[in-house]
């Protein structure tokens, strides 16, 4: 066992792991289950991606946005509902995916058909954030940004790579906004999330 362990975090240093499949959801759910040190994603196709668990960096960078994201939701009555970056979010194409920070309004929770809690999400969050990894491609990162959450509803999103301290900010119906540099600069909610910042500072890698 601890061969196949090791000869797994190999294979995640150069990144993400993907099985050909195909697998349904419940089969996708059953495998994840028996595996739930992984973050999966399940594509249409019926194919997982597997991520290996996100490093020291990764990990802490993370926190810091959910820590934001959960203190502005906090500050602001707890409206709606904030998920971590394990939660599934079924997609109208069978597609389950996990952005790394989520917050869908009270709104859109109305249109929510998950029946248990230990069920998918079923509404597209109205704001996201991926944060690229050391084993991500940015390219692929961009693309799951435009062709699967903005493709799908979501109405703000943040695009950040802390290792060459760019960010890409996505609205609805607008271009595709650019940021580079994190010194003095933070992110805000705009009009969706009135008094959401995060100071791009605090996610410098060091």
């Amino acid at each position: 066992m601890t061969q196949v362990a090791d000869t797994l975090i190999d294979f995640f240093r150069y990144g993400p792991i993907i099985l050909e499949g195909p697998l349904t959801e419940k089969e996708f759910t059953d495998f994840y289950n028996r595996h739930p040190n992984f973050i999966m994603e399940l594509e249409a196709d019926g194919k997982v991606t597997i991520m290996s668990p996100v490093t020291k960096g990764s990990g802490e960078r993370e926190s810091i946005i959910g820590g934001y994201l959960f203190m502005w939701y906090v500050k602001n009555g707890k409206k709606g509902r904030v998920f971590s970056p394990s939660t599934g979010i079924r997609l109208p194409n069978g597609a389950v995916k996990c952005p790394d920070a989520a917050w869908v309004s009270e709104e859109r929770l109305k249109n929510d058909t998950t029946a248990k809690e230990s069920e998918y999400l079923t509404v597209i969050p109205n704001f996201i954030v991926e944060v690229r990894s050391f084993t991500d491609r940015i390219k692929k990162l961009q693309k799951k940004m435009e062709e699967v959450w903005m493709a799908n509803g979501v109405e703000l999103g943040w695009l950040i790579d802390p290792y060459k301290e760019q960010v890409w900010i996505y609205r609805a119906g607008e271009a595709t906004e650019k940021i580079e540099g994190f010194d003095g600069v933070s992110l805000d909610g705009n009009d969706l999330m009135q008094g959401l910042t995060l100071p791009l500072e605090e996610l410098k890698v060091e």
